[in-house]
């Protein structure tokens, strides 16, 4: 029991975190031996987790090359519009707490009508991620404490249960004991009587065995009158 608090407890403890709020910056980047403007945001959790995240959601957008660097999308899809011409470029820094993610193109590979309406919506797109990074992070919170609070009332209704199995029991016992005291006190009265019975009957024994000898005088008296008769 104590160990299941403790890893209930522990789930808590580790559940508790405080709210985030993402912002998005402007950095340049070096792509193909370029500097570009990008849009970058800086997410605070574990590197793997923030990386893992940011390449799935780099495989929403389009077709992705995850081990160039730093990351290209083609045929990208910038909020619902699909763009046959032009690239995306995504990279990340991770850091001990926390990591950074960008996204942002190069104009030169845009048609010139699609780079503003691109660039806007690329900074909308790094804010959405890291949106979604954070509520999913804190979803997972969620299903652990759920996870903790379903174990807690299975172990309260498990504790409840054993308290009416219990109670019943306990019921049985008490009616068994008067059941038991009661036969023991008529145990009791019985062996008085036994024993009572038992004294009146050697009592009675001796009695006969007096009238017994008494009737045998009478009869050997009478039967020595019998003889006598001539």
């Amino acid at each position: 029991m104590n160990k299941f608090w403790g890893t209930i407890g522990l789930s808590l403890m580790i559940g508790i975190t405080h709210a985030q709020t993402v912002t998005v910056n402007k950095q340049n980047e070096k792509v193909k031996s370029e500097t570009i403007e990008v849009f970058a945001t800086t997410l605070e959790g574990r590197k793997e987790d923030i990386q893992q995240s940011f390449n799935r959601y780099l495989k929403e957008i389009g077709k992705v090359k995850l081990f160039s660097t730093p990351t290209t999308i083609t045929e990208p899809v910038i909020s619902g519009t699909p763009f046959s011409k032009g690239i995306v470029y995504g990279g990340s820094q991770a850091g001990d707490k926390s990591s950074t993610v960008w996204l942002g193109i190069n104009p030169a590979e845009w048609d010139e009508k699609d780079v503003t309406y691109a660039t806007r919506e690329l900074q909308k797109m790094v804010y959405q991620f890291g949106i979604k990074f954070y509520r999913d992070q804190v979803q997972k919170q969620i299903d652990e404490t759920q996870q903790a609070l379903d174990a807690v009332e299975k172990q309260q209704q498990r504790s409840l249960n054993q308290s009416k199995d219990l109670t019943i029991k306990l019921s049985n016992n008490e009616q068994e004991k008067i059941q038991l005291e009661k036969s023991l006190e008529n145990n009791k009265l019985e062996n008085v009587a036994l024993k009572i019975r038992i004294e009146n009957n050697k009592k009675a024994q001796d009695s006969l065995v007096n009238v017994n000898t008494q009737i045998k005088k009478v009869l050997e008296v009478q039967k020595e009158k019998q003889r006598k008769i001539n």
